[in-house]
This record gives structure tokens, sequence and C-alpha cells, in this order.
């Protein structure tokens, strides 16, 4: 079978020759009506009946890898697309760089291995079941059929840790597959793994942040896990890649469609002082000091997800050749890291300073500064619109030590400028950069939804072109 297209005649399409690979194959259609179940049970609350213009992969040739339809989300042809493999790859860095690309589970690291994948796999149902009411509130069509189109998509990549579960680790495989589809974002007894995935995307503002800045850290995870050693893990996770472009496209269009309608909107009413907040309220748009507080916010929930800076489990999956850097081979030095340096923002004595470690110890906060520097391209994009209109107001990332339970400042307080403060300062200052009950209420008030086709909420601006080219008024979701 060409890996480069996708056998659609079985009930799970694949690349993979399922058929070949029968005590595979039977096991996820075992598994299949359980996800069903949950999908029907978490997906989209209220839109199973609905006909959605949905992109499904027909192939992983970078050229034409998807097409364009209407389906039913419970009838997504949710499969299993693994990135071609490259003749004679070799493991590209650690312990093992130079050696040949593993395509079987070495037993050393099979733990190590299970554990990255099931957080993976995790993190993807978390986010479906975190947006299961949004489609309620949609500004409009289009932005509805861009969240479903995230939310199949993260059911897909379940489906791609679930493969891997299934037919690499055995039993222990088919009870983590099982586990997936057993928690529950935010629940207390069954949460999910990690503590952003827990949190609540009660609104379109926060739907968009999430989109920029959390999916974003699985764009890095999933770059670091494509360079694995473990070459059915890598090519899972470059095909991964191609369609979480449009997940962060969402977030960062999403935001930026937002800036552009306040802007307008203040433009028009002589309004000059971004900090008025109240004058730009009465205009029925959201106000960038707001939107400034949302991106601390999901910022700084989405910096904990890369763990503690100083990590030994980070340093043993990379001598492993388990999990890389983001994008390895394109890095300039010896791939091994055993005497290299890194520096790592800590705090000391009292105050934050930046000290050299051990690279190998520093892989987190390495991944995390490729990280910081991919946002901060998107925010700067964002100013470019406010600075078209010449209103006064940058939005900026917040320092790493502020809001942060995980890792090095998980024990202080800061402003956003990285200046420590007491309980009392922190307690005065929060609602001034961290949305508060009024902002939220402000915001869920403007959440009423826009089901017309071509027509768009008052909070936000059309896209500038449609998905796959339609026009303006294309019916991308017919409500059931």
């Amino acid at each position: 079978m060409n890996i480069m297209n996708v056998d659609y005649d079985g009930l799970i399409p694949n690349n993979v020759n399922l058929n070949g690979d029968p005590r595979v194959k039977a096991a996820l259609e075992k598994w299949h009506p359980g996800y069903l179940d949950w999908w029907n049970d978490m997906g989209p609350d209220g839109f199973q009946e609905s006909l959605v213009y949905l992109r499904t992969a027909v192939s992983v040739d970078p050229k034409g890898w998807a097409k364009f339809d209407y389906v039913k989300m419970p009838d997504y042809k949710w499969g299993i697309l693994l990135a071609p493999q490259g003749e004679d790859r070799k493991i590209p860095f650690g312990a093992h760089a130079g050696e040949k690309a593993w395509q079987e589970v070495p037993g050393e690291y099979r733990a190590m291995l299970r554990r990255l994948i099931v957080i993976q796999g995790d993190t993807e149902p978390a986010s479906v079941e975190q947006q299961r009411f949004l489609g309620k509130t949609a500004p409009s069509l289009y932005d509805m059929r861009n969240l479903f189109q995230v939310n199949v998509e993260e059911g897909r990549h379940l489906w791609a840790m679930v493969y891997l579960l299934q037919k690499y680790f055995g039993a222990d495989g088919r009870e983590e597959a099982e586990a997936l589809l057993q928690r529950r974002s935010g629940d207390e007894d069954t949460p999910r793994m990690l503590g952003a995935f827990n949190e609540e995307t009660p609104d379109w503002l926060s739907f968009f942040m999430f989109t920029f800045f959390t999916d974003r850290d699985g764009k890095m995870q999933l770059e670091a896990l494509a360079q694995s050693g473990f070459d059915p893990l890598s090519r899972t996770t470059r095909f991964m890649l191609t369609e979480e472009a449009h997940h962060m496209f969402v977030g960062e269009t999403g935001v930026g469609r937002t800036i552009e309608r306040t802007c307008q909107e203040m433009q028009k009413a002589g309004i000059e002082d971004p900090f008025d907040v109240n004058a730009v309220r009465k205009l029925g748009v959201i106000d960038l000091p707001t939107l400034q507080k949302k991106a601390n916010l999901h910022y700084s929930l989405t910096l904990d997800l890369f763990g503690n800076e100083i990590s030994t489990n980070a340093a043993s999956a990379f001598h492993a050749g388990v999990k890389g850097r983001y994008r390895e081979d394109k890095l300039d030095d010896d791939h091994r890291l055993e005497s290299s340096t890194y520096p790592v923002t800590r705090f000391k004595d009292g105050k934050i300073v930046t000290e050299e470690v051990p690279a190998l110890s520093a892989l987190n906060m390495r991944l995390r500064d490729d990280y910081v520097a991919d946002c901060q391209g998107g925010v700067s994009r964002w100013n470019k619109v406010i600075e078209k209109y010449n209103i006064g107001f940058q939005l900026k990332l917040p320092h790493v030590a502020f809001h942060r339970h995980i890792g090095e400042f998980s024990s202080i307080k800061t402003d956003v400028d990285g200046n420590v403060i007491d309980d009392a300062a922190w307690d005065k200052k929060k609602d001034e950069v961290l949305p508060s009950t009024s902002d939220r209420d402000y915001i869920e008030s403007l959440m009423a939804p826009q089901f017309e086709p071509g027509k768009f909420a008052s909070w936000l601006v059309p896209p500038k072109v449609g998905i796959d080219n339609k026009p303006g008024d294309f019916e991308y979701v017919k409500i059931a």
C-alpha cells in the first residue's frame, strides 16, 4: 500500500496496512465503540447531527493531503496516519546518535516512551472536553466550523497515540488506551494529567487564547517528539504537526480579528485612550487591557506545561534518544550535550538570576525559550494591527516568573515585569493583571451566537479569506 495514500475501505482509515496486522486491527476495532461513546458524551454539545464543512486527510503528501466536504462529526473518518518512513533514518541525538532509528520499542526505554505517549494522548481529548459547549455561542458559522475542525483533529490525534499504545505496548498499552477515555477534564476524581487541561474554556476569547498559547505548547512538544529515535513516534508526530498548524492559525487570527474590531470601533467613536475601559466596552467590543489580562493568564498557564526548568526526566529522555529538542535536526552542535551548558532563569537568595547549568538538565528551559520566541512572533503581529490604527497600546508577554505554579517560580509572586512582590501586594494587584470576575462577566455578556451565514458577532471582524477559499456567506455548518 502506498504510504502517501490512505486506505478508506475499512472501519479505521489508515496508511499503516492495518489489514496486514490483525492483532492491532482487532484491538483498535474493539476500542472504537468506546471512543464513539466518549465523542457523543463529551464532544461538541448539541451539534452531533449538524453537517460541518470539514477537511479530512486523504494522503500524507504535503502538496495535497486533505479534502473538504460536509460530514456529521460522529461520521468523521478518524484514522491512523504516519508521515513517510525516511530511508535508513538515524537517531539524531543522545547516547545512540548515529545508530539506526528503532522500529520497535527498546526494552530499556519502554516505560519512558509509554509515559510520553500517554501524556501527549491525554491532552487531545482533554481540549475537546474543555471546548464542548462553545458551539452554542459561536460568533459565526465560520468560527463554529473552525472549532469543530480543531475538535475532530484533536480526536484524530488521540487515535494516533492510541495506535502506538496498542501496537507497541501490548496489554499495558490497551489498558492505557482505555484510561484515556475514562479521564475527564476538570473532574475531581479522574482529572486530565496536566493542569492547563483541567481549566475551563468558557468563552470564545478563551478558546482563541488557548489555541494560540496552549496549542503552541503542543506544537513544541510534537516537534521535540518528531525527532525521536523511536521511528513510529517520529512519523506519527510529524504528520500531527501538519494538522496542528491550523489550530494555531485559528487562535492567532481569532485574537487578531478581535483586536481589529476593537480598534475600528474606538477610531469610529473617537476614543483615543485604550485604558478608558468603560467607554470602550459601551461599544460592544473587548478592550485592549482585558485582552492583555487574558494573554497573561493563558501564557502563564501554558508555561507550566513545560515542567521544571531543571529536569532529570528531560535529560534522561534526551540521553536515551527518545525526545529531542525543537528542530533538533537544524541545530549545530554535537547533539549529545554531555559537556555543554545552557542559561537558566532561577529564583535564588531572594532574586531572579540567570545561571549556566548543564545543558542536559536544562532541556525543558530550552524548549520553553523556543516557545517564548514563537509566541512573541504572534504577539508582534497583533501589535501591528493596533499600530495601524495609531492607538497607544502594545500587547506584551509577561515575565516568565509571573503567575507560575510549577518550576523555579512556583513559590513566589511577581508582577508582570518579574519584580518579586509579597502576597499582600499580589492580592492588591491581581485584578489589574489577570481577568477579574467582572472582566469574565463582561466577555460572557458578548457571547451571543451568530448562526446566519456570512454574519459575525459584533466583537470581531470577518476573516480576510474563507476556508477552502469559500465566499463570505458560505454555510460552513448546516445546523440540524
